[in-house]
């Protein structure tokens, strides 16, 4: 018998759940989709679905459990909550800020933040960063004035400003 992640993120969508899960595994290397439920005629006065459509996409981004539920448009994704991608590159950096950034909101990218197309949270960013502002003083707030002027982060200006 397969075993559960103990602990797996469950993204609300109004009707999108299969498209989203699609368009992630898109993105990610080493990405599937795992299995799709479907809502029955059972609880109908509850969730409003028509028996047979997705109710549920069980996918892997990285390895990483998720579902993606067709709930309706009751609840929305907000940035109290956002998926961090680590990038060892600034060629990563790129890579997946252009493709989440695809139909997002351009107004909602700041230091790395950015919104999909879904409303989804994500945080694109240089693993670099930790190291660099790990220990506080003149360097790191250096990199922390640096970084709070971007919207897709630069690993070179970053570093710039590290080392001046």
């Amino acid at each position: 018998m397969a075993s559960i992640q103990r602990i797996a993120p469950c993204l609300w969508f109004d009707h999108q759940a299969e498209e989203a899960a699609k368009y992630y595994t898109g993105i990610f290397k080493n990405s599937r989709i795992v299995a799709i439920s479907r809502y029955g005629e059972a609880g109908y006065e509850i969730h409003r679905r028509p028996a047979g459509s997705v109710m549920t996409v069980a996918f892997e981004l990285e390895g990483q459990p998720f579902t993606a539920l067709n709930g309706g448009p009751l609840f929305r994704f907000n940035e109290a909550i956002s998926l961090q991608v680590y990038c060892d590159s600034q060629d990563e950096v790129d890579y997946y800020w252009e493709r989440l950034t695809v139909g997002g909101d351009p107004k909602a990218q700041q230091c790395g933040w950015l919104k999909d197309r879904y409303g989804m949270s994500w945080q694109v960013v240089p693993r670099v960063i930790a190291e660099m502002i790990k220990q506080s003083g003149e360097r790191a707030d250096r990199v922390m004035t640096a970084l709070l002027q971007m919207k897709k982060l630069d690993i070179a200006t970053l570093k710039r400003a590290y080392e001046r």
